[in-house]
């Protein structure tokens, strides 16, 4: 250990527990962990409402867990680049760590950091480094199964680290703004009520969320696609924000008992969406499939109502309604129902999966550019691995076939008194209630109408 202090520049790694960066500034003096709120470099990919109440907890408990270990967590704000230069003009810190992060933005700053002071990178939000899973020619993968076969010859990752005993600290602590100076909260209004009831944001949320889902992997295979029992581990947001590593997951997972290898799988597809973005710096906007680019999209102002109530819940869809409510209450939504939500729009309704997937960014607590643009790229059938557009998800026999009454009971109240068998489609039925929106467009003539869209693109 050197007397050096070293500034630990923290983005989507608010941990302490296996964390390669932490670990290479400890081994060399004090630290100063760094979190700055930039939101000019992202520009149009700032964070949204969403995940902006979970980064307000998750940094308050982070600084929280570093004042156990002898630190404390310094916030700052502006350009990352800039603010690191001053910090370590002001402290004297003569490196800094950070764990790699592949967001475009991200790599841009990484760079422009590299330029004025001795930036290290580390690995450590990722089963393998995003781009090192290559093919017998030494090429990145496309495509997500051969993908996963080669990523699962090098599994498992090693075992995850401890946290640090302590961490050394400066003789000075730099200046540090307050969280509450961020305004990272909604307060007019305050539109994230359910949110605390659903969430508990901070490394010690995730390590409780893996500990509920163990006993319950090895039936995720068949629950996942369950909304109404909802068998899934809702750790997506403490891994995005990199409150826990997927090594630490993995080899939770490893230790459960039953066969947990489509859950196994669900972690490799998150190391697969960055090695997407890691070749397709502009997935969030480029369809993957340039066939696609002159398919026609509604707009104007019937387009723009048809978007407001998939937004609001109200298209008639009662499985669709469901699954936007729950968005909206609890910045989350269940796996299955994002897909039938995300097609819905696409297929049903005809506009572009990039307004959906900025909708997903703004509401989703666990919304992660590599995931949320490959996800509604596959739905869309844009995507260089993907669904093909033609095949359209039916959601009236989504909802029965994956037995969701009980799901839609809960986020569409006005439905609650219907039975099991009447209340995924009401108008069948002729049992829809007078507050209950009718289909905003039958399900044949939604179909149609893509369908004839997709044929004028050949």
């Amino acid at each position: 250990m050197t007397d050096s202090i070293s500034l630990l520049w923290l983005r989507r790694d608010l941990r302490l527990s296996d964390h390669a960066a932490l670990i290479a500034a400890v081994a060399e003096g004090p630290v100063i962990p760094v979190y700055i709120l930039d939101d000019d470099t992202p520009k149009h990919r700032r964070m949204g409402g969403a995940s902006r109440w979970w980064l307000h907890h998750s940094l308050a408990a982070l600084d929280t867990a570093l004042r156990g270990k002898g630190s404390r967590l310094i916030l700052r704000r502006g350009v990352a680049a800039t603010v690191l230069a001053e910090l370590a003009a002001q402290t004297g810190a003569t490196r800094v760590h950070c764990i790699r992060h592949y967001e475009p933005w991200w790599r841009n700053a990484e760079r422009a950091v590299a330029q004025t002071l001795d930036l290290v990178c580390h690995d450590g939000n990722y089963l393998e480094p995003p781009g090192s899973i290559t093919t017998g020619a030494g090429q990145p993968y496309k495509i997500y199964t051969p993908f996963w076969r080669a990523l699962s010859d090098q599994m498992p990752p090693p075992p995850p680290a401890p946290a640090p005993d302590t961490i050394p600290a400066p003789a000075h602590w730099p200046a540090s703004d307050t969280l509450a100076h961020w305004q990272l909260l909604p307060t007019k209004p305050d539109w994230a009520p359910g949110f605390a009831q659903e969430w508990a944001p901070g490394e010690a949320g995730a390590q409780e969320r893996l500990a509920d889902f163990l006993p319950h992997a090895g039936g995720y295979d068949t629950g996942r696609n369950l909304p109404s029992d909802e068998l899934t581990s809702r750790l997506s947001p403490h891994l995005h924000f990199g409150e826990i590593s997927p090594a630490t997951v993995w080899h939770g997972i490893l230790a459960a008992k039953g066969d947990a290898t489509v859950y196994l799988k669900e972690i490799a597809w998150r190391d697969y969406a960055q090695n997407v973005i890691q070749q397709y710096p502009d997935y969030g906007r480029a369809n993957g499939r340039p066939s696609l680019d002159t398919l026609a999209w509604r707009s104007g102002p019937e387009a723009d109502a048809d978007l407001a109530a998939w937004q609001q819940g109200r298209t008639g869809y009662p499985i669709v309604d469901a699954g936007m409510r729950q968005l909206w209450t609890s910045g989350w939504l269940h796996n299955r129902v994002r897909m039938i939500t995300a097609s819905f729009l696409i297929k049903h309704l005809l506009i572009d999966w990039r307004r959906g997937e900025q909708w997903f960014w703004d509401c989703l607590v666990d919304a992660d550019y590599g995931s949320n643009t490959v996800n509604w790229q596959w739905v869309a059938g844009t995507g260089i691995d993907a669904n093909m557009f033609s095949r359209i998800m039916a959601p009236l026999t989504q909802s029965v076939k994956f037995d969701a009454a009980g799901y839609i009971r809960e986020w569409v109240p006005e439905l609650a008194g219907l039975s099991d068998e009447t209340i995924h489609d009401p108008d069948a039925f002729g049992r829809r209630p007078r507050d209950y929106p009718a289909k905003i467009i039958g399900h044949r003539e939604g179909r149609e109408r893509a369908l004839a869209a997709l044929q004028r693109t050949r």
